[in-house]
C-alpha cells in the first residue's frame, strides 16, 4: 500500500507556508505541482516545491519553481 503522505507540494511566499498538500503517488504530486505553478505562480515571491518523504521521515526536494538554479 502506498504511503498517503509520501509526496508533498508546498506553496510559500516570503518563506511562509501558504498552502500545502500531500499525495500517495508521485504522478499526482507532479500534476499538482504543475497545476499550482499555473494557478499560483503569479503571486509575488511565490515558490512551489514538490518533495518526497524518505524512509527516515526527512523530506527531499524533487522539483522547485522557480528553479533555484536559474
Amino acid at each position: 500500500m502506498a504511503d498517503p503522505d509520501r509526496y508533498r507540494v508546498t506553496l510559500t511566499t516570503g518563506g511562509a507556508v501558504v498552502m500545502q498538500g500531500t499525495w500517495s503517488h508521485r504522478e499526482t504530486g507532479q500534476r499538482k505541482f504543475r497545476s499550482w505553478i499555473g494557478s499560483y505562480g503569479s503571486i509575488p515571491g511565490a515558490r512551489i516545491t514538490l518533495a518526497e518523504q524518505a524512509a527516515d521521515e526527512s523530506w527531499r526536494e524533487l522539483e522547485a519553481w522557480p528553479d533555484s538554479a536559474a
